[in-house]
């Protein structure tokens, strides 16, 4: 079910509530996915305006050597890793940390439809959606390729990249992630709430 889907259900419930003149409850289920579509209309606004400085900050970390699992550039950072920090950072919004996941945010779009900050996924490890990197423009991607290799610049067009391509997503607010995958997100956001915030 989309997040729109949900909200409409839960925005429906609400009126009836209101009309019987009970007072709504929100459950907490229903509040992360009330948090989620806030979340997904502010991404929304925020990817396609500052797409240019979310582009700057990736490249940024140019540079920065690969490293399976970890969240931040002075240790390293993998392929889903990379795309999160910079989404994270810039935007202040959480992806998924996996690759796979992070292919069922947002909505499908062809290969000549790409722009800057757009998602783009490939087959590697024979995996689908196994590798992730943000679209830059003129037919290139950042990304964070593989173990003794480093944040860097790529062009779709290459024989490797364009035989392991997998398709591109553009982060609309939309997402097919289940309900656990949901919970997870909710659980950082939660986790990065309860963090002392450095001065």
């Amino acid at each position: 079910m989309s997040l729109g889907i949900a909200v409409l259900f839960a925005c429906t419930g609400l009126a009836h509530a209101e009309e019987a003149g009970e007072a709504p409850k929100e459950s907490m289920f229903q509040a992360g996915k009330s948090y989620f579509s806030r979340a997904s209309d502010r991404l929304v606004d925020s990817v396609s305006e500052k797409s240019e400085s979310l582009i700057n900050q990736a490249m940024a970390v140019i540079g920065v050597r690969y490293r399976w699992n970890t969240e931040l550039p002075q240790s390293g950072l993998d392929g889903s890793s990379f795309v999160a920090y910079v989404f994270k950072d810039k935007l202040g919004f959480l992806l998924p940390n996996k690759s796979t996941q992070m292919s069922r945010v947002g909505k499908p779009i062809n290969r000549d439809d790409l722009q800057p900050g757009d998602l783009v996924f490939f087959n590697t490890m024979r995996l689908t959606f196994s590798h992730v990197g943000i679209y830059v423009g003129d037919n290139k991607f950042i990304h964070s390729p593989s173990k003794g290799a480093s944040v860097r610049v790529d062009d779709l067009s290459s024989v490797y990249w364009d035989r392991r391509f997998d398709g591109a997503r553009r982060l609309d607010g939309s997402d097919s992630l289940d309900d656990s995958e949901r919970r997870e997100l909710l659980n950082q956001v939660n986790n990065i709430k309860r963090k002392p915030q450095s001065l």
